[in-house]
């Protein structure tokens, strides 16, 4: 089937590349006029923190129910009759400019606890309602706006607070990682038109993608960082696709076949592999929607959705692309032109491979212990997610977040929003007033506010300010306090029923949630790459082998960041901001995106060494051909992937710096010290073993060749459609070929 694909996209190049061009245009297009909005809301059915929101929106709540923040401002005394003059014109323009809005002024009889004891310090509470992404943006810009225009006195500094007002960073770290491509490329292949095959069908396949996924998002929740997350894999993947088929291409052409051969062929090897690799990715990351979160799903349909139309351009526009360069493939090629690659005795992977091999066991040690000692802070981890306080001391929100400690206290910017049922009227609010004064004889309680009621009587809100900062392990534990003896002591014999909510307790029960799931997630994500992997390489052992390596790699980056941004090592050189928190969809997405991408490298190397072992049925120089002939072409993905994700760390938002660090570490590891090191080591001390396999199962597995069975790895003839061997193709495998 591939090899018809091929052959009519190649014959056809110029209806392809025009359909493509149109879907394009028409895509964006789309997606400009009628695309989605995206919302930012972490929904976790059956938890406390949901019903007290739930409970919010459904009966006069709602403004209390969706974005907010804080107008927060200093001044010798806040209370002097010029500085409250200014402060309450800037209230009334801010409420213009967010409305539909409340702004709750400390200038009130209800506002004077806004006020800090010793009167330099105060906030208004801008209450915004349930809205989309776009729409708070543009309220806070508005917002920020008028505060920056704002005439008031001398002495005074006004920061907002709350994620309804954070800056803007105007950074294209897709720029840069295309950039970073684009000169991996240029040193990979020597040529300036065999780099910009991949970018051109990487561009196409990663906007056609994110068009895609702004009109899902109406019928799909997502958060408002998909699209940089869908560039983010979109990239590294799209490239990385293209760049296997281009490497396979050229070797055609250097093998003396035509360019229609060589894109067949290419197509047909290398092309079985991104097609494999791709619907893996698609798999693991599709596997998060047994976690039963609604933004978790629509973060997993985005990102498969980039890869799916990376996969698609490179099995369709780049056959098309590959026919109109021909054999001009290698015009305008740079003065270190790339050398051809295939089993050389002589190259540098060859030579690496015999020398881990000489001495299996410390290289198995020395490799093995490091990713063990770069996973060792994982078992220190916090999940939760970062706020304010883990964001640039410039940002006007850290700024607020500041002010607000010194004035009111750390736990200031992680109250806990306490609503309540009360069917039972009076006497049900008598019961809130009792909470209201166990609240506050709490330890760790720095103030709770009595019981606000609706208007029509049948639920109250109360809230409840931590001596501890959002991000305290303490915090955690005075949630559970308060839900677990506090509440039900106080509001005993009533039938009043409270939730305890707000922006603290819903981050405690997403990262538990998440905490409880990720260890069945990674057990079935591991299972499905060991099965996998043993129907592909009939084998046992090498699977098995393989998960556990890729289960290291993923252990040491998730080490990592909890040492950069957990711990604060070296966070600062990247703009870390504070310490916090493992934001806590990070593991689960990366460890099956990192899944899906590894099984990429470990095919197209493990393929090559198998093929070689079923030839000569020697395990040792099987392992060194394989090495030799997929190490420049591993080299280099990795090297793209990794500027890819890396790149990201250099954009403002903390976490995608966390998700892009850690998939850049993991896909560095998995290149260098797994492929590199692990890999020979252990095949060379298995021998033979690596591929056993009880011959019960090796007759209940289904057969999946990811190379095209060998009659059928001739090319086509231009003009006929029967296959038949060429100059390059007779014979057993050339030395330079690649298995990709």
């Amino acid at each position: 089937m591939l090899q018809r694909l091929a052959r009519t996209c190649y014959r056809r190049r110029r209806l392809v590349l025009a359909g493509w061009v149109v879907v394009l245009i028409a895509l964006v297009g789309l997606n400009s006029s009628f695309g989605g909005k995206f919302l930012d809301e972490f929904e976790l059915p059956g938890s406390d923190s949901q019903d007290a929101f739930d409970l919010l929106e459904s009966r006069g709540f709602e403004t209390r129910a969706g974005f907010g923040g804080q107008i927060v401002f200093e001044a010798d005394d806040v209370r002097d009759p010029e500085v409250q003059q200014a402060m309450e014109g800037l209230f009334d323009q801010v409420a213009e400019v967010t409305a539909p809005s409340e702004v709750a002024s400390p200038y009130t009889e209800q506002g004077a606890r806004q006020i800090s004891e010793d009167g330099t310090i105060a906030y208004a509470e801008v209450n915004m309602g349930d809205r989309d992404s776009d729409q708070v943006l543009e309220a806070g810009k508005e917002a920020r706006a008028v505060v920056e225009d704002a005439d008031l006195p001398a002495g005074v500094r006004v920061a907002l607070g709350g994620d309804a007002f954070v800056e803007e960073v105007e950074f294209s770290s897709e720029v840069v990682g295309f950039i970073a491509a684009i000169i991996i490329l240029l040193i990979a292949f020597g040529s300036v038109l065999a780099m910009g095959l991949p970018i051109v069908t990487a561009i196409f396949g990663i906007v056609t993608g994110i068009a895609i996924v702004g009109l899902v998002v109406h019928v799909l929740d997502m958060p408002s960082f998909s699209n940089q997350a869908v560039a983010m894999i979109g990239i590294g993947v799209g490239i990385d696709y293209a760049l296997f088929i281009v490497t396979r291409y050229r070797e055609g052409l250097h093998d003396g076949l035509e360019p229609e051969g060589a894109t067949v062929r290419a197509m047909d090897t290398a092309g079985r592999a991104v097609l494999f690799a791709g619907c893996t990715v698609i798999i693991a990351v599709m596997g998060l929607f047994t976690l039963g979160l609604a933004m978790i799903r629509g973060l997993a349909v985005g990102v498969s959705i980039g890869v799916l139309m990376t996969m698609v351009a490179a099995a369709t526009l780049l056959p098309a692309l590959l026919g109109f360069i021909g054999t001009n493939i290698d015009r305008l090629g740079l003065p270190h032109r790339a050398r051809r690659e295939g089993a050389d005795r002589r190259s540098v992977g060859y030579r690496w491979s015999r020398l881990i091999q000489r001495r299996p066991w410390p290289a198995l040690i020395v490799g093995g212990l490091g990713l063990v000692l770069l996973a060792i802070p994982l078992f220190g981890i916090r999940l939760g997610f970062g706020d304010a306080g883990n964001r640039p001391t410039s940002d006007t929100t850290r700024e607020a977040y500041d002010m607000l400690s010194e004035g009111f206290g750390a736990g200031f910017n992680g109250p806990f929003l306490l609503a309540a049922d009360t069917p039972g009227g009076e006497a049900d609010m008598a019961a809130l007033e009792r909470l209201t004064g166990a609240l506050n004889e709490t330890p760790g309680v720095a103030f709770a506010t009595p019981p606000q009621p609706n208007e029509a009587g049948d639920a109250a809100i109360l809230q409840v300010f931590p001596e501890t900062a959002p991000q305290d392990e303490a915090t955690e534990e005075l949630v559970h306090r308060v839900r677990d003896d506090v509440v039900p002591q106080a509001v005993e014999g009533s039938t009043a029923t409270v939730y305890v909510g707000g922006s603290t307790p819903a981050v405690v029960d997403f990262a538990e949630y998440t905490a409880d799931h990720l260890p069945w997630f990674i057990a079935a994500v591991l299972v499905l790459s060991f099965i996998l992997l043993m129907v592909v390489f009939r084998s046992v052992l090498v699977p098995l082998k393989a998960v556990v390596m890729n289960l290291l790699s993923v252990g040491a980056a998730y080490g990592v960041l909890v040492a950069v941004f957990q711990w604060g090592w070296g966070g600062s050189l990247i703009g870390a901001g504070r310490e916090g928190p493992i934001e806590a969809w990070i593991p689960m997405m990366l460890f099956a995106v990192i899944f899906g991408l590894s099984m990429d490298y470990e095919v197209f190397l493990l393929s090559r060494i198998r093929e070689d072992y079923d030839r000569t049925r020697d395990n040792a120089e099987a392992v060194a051909n394989g090495l030799a002939a997929t190490a420049r072409v591993i080299t280099a993905a990795a090297a793209i992937m990794f500027f890819v994700f890396i790149s990201f760390v250099l954009g403002g938002e903390r976490s995608l710096k966390m998700f892009g660090l850690g998939l850049a570490v993991a896909v560095l590891l998995d290149a260098t010290v797994v492929r590199m090191v692990l890999v020979p080591s252990t095949m060379e001390l298995l021998g033979d073993r690596n591929w056993w396999l009880p011959a019960w199962l090796d007759r209940v597995l289904p057969q999946i060749h990811i190379e095209a069975p060998e009659d059928d790895k001739a090319a086509v003839r231009p003009g006929s459609d029967a296959p038949a061997r060429t100059a390059g193709a007779a014979g057993p495998p050339a030395a330079t070929d690649e298995k990709v």
